[in-house]
């Protein structure tokens, strides 16, 4: 029951913006799942539904710092998981997998451990030195370069199998999803270490993402990634706020 309160309070804390863009969410995916489009059968409908609304809820509440985004974290990673599984969307897939799974409970546990003043649910947020922001960029360029090659040996032509369908550039794609699941590495741990810049690098993936959706002419991921984009700025500036406010109290 106390965790239902924690989630109500949360719920609460959105902001009209956010309120709108949930319904327009629930509305886009309630439609899909009812009428899919011909190239997703009814059992992945429904999915898509369940991960539109709970992932929209995650960036609402990540945003904010508030750690009651995990709940909804975890269950939007599961589902989406099945998504990316059916389409061979493989470098997302893996990154979902071994890494998104594992870090939101772990992220969830030091959120806990280091609350807000002000308010309990709420993370107190860091920001990185120069040379963090360098070591952050080669590792991921270098993470990037080794998810494309080691994925290109293993998975063949299983990866993006979709891509072909819609005259797409397969390695260009490939590239794309590399890209995306190296950021997503080392954005979630700036995540679990309550950095503000984990929002410059979630903005990058989710232009990404927004691109490749709005090519695969899927409206669900569409507007739920465009979503996470929008939200992605305003949690850079809540994040940002957050941590000047840290400084002071230091």
């Amino acid at each position: 029951m106390d965790g239902l309160k924690k989630i109500g309070k949360a719920f609460k804390s959105l902001k009209w913006y956010e309120l709108t863009m949930c319904c327009i969410m629930f509305a886009i995916a309630t439609y899909y799942a009812i009428l899919p489009q011909e190239d997703t059968p009814q059992w992945l409908a429904v999915i898509n539904f369940i991960s539109g609304l709970c992932g929209i809820m995650c960036v609402f509440l990540t945003a904010k710092a508030n750690r009651m985004n995990f709940p909804f974290a975890i269950v939007n990673t599961i589902v989406f998981i099945i998504y990316l599984a059916y389409f061979g969307i493989w470098a997302t897939f893996w990154l979902e997998t071994i890494v998104y799974i594992p870090m939101d409970i772990i992220s969830w546990v030091k959120w806990y451990k280091h609350k807000d003043e002000d308010d309990e649910l709420l993370a107190k947020s860091k920001t990185l030195k120069w040379w963090q922001h360098i070591l952050v960029t080669a590792i991921i360029l270098t993470g990037t370069v080794l998810v494309y090659y080691t994925l290109s040996a293993v998975a063949g032509n299983t990866w993006m199998k979709f891509a072909e369908q819609f005259g797409w550039n397969v390695t260009v794609m490939k590239w794309f999803d590399s890209a995306i699941f190296a950021i997503g590495i080392v954005a979630t741990a700036l995540e679990a270490l309550r950095y503000k810049e984990q929002y410059v690098w979630w903005l990058i993936t989710d232009v990404i993402a927004v691109g490749q959706y709005l090519l695969k002419k899927d409206p669900v991921y569409t507007t739920k990634k465009a979503i996470y984009l929008i939200e992605a700025f305003i949690g850079l500036r809540n994040w940002h706020n957050l941590s000047k406010k840290n400084q002071l109290n230091e």
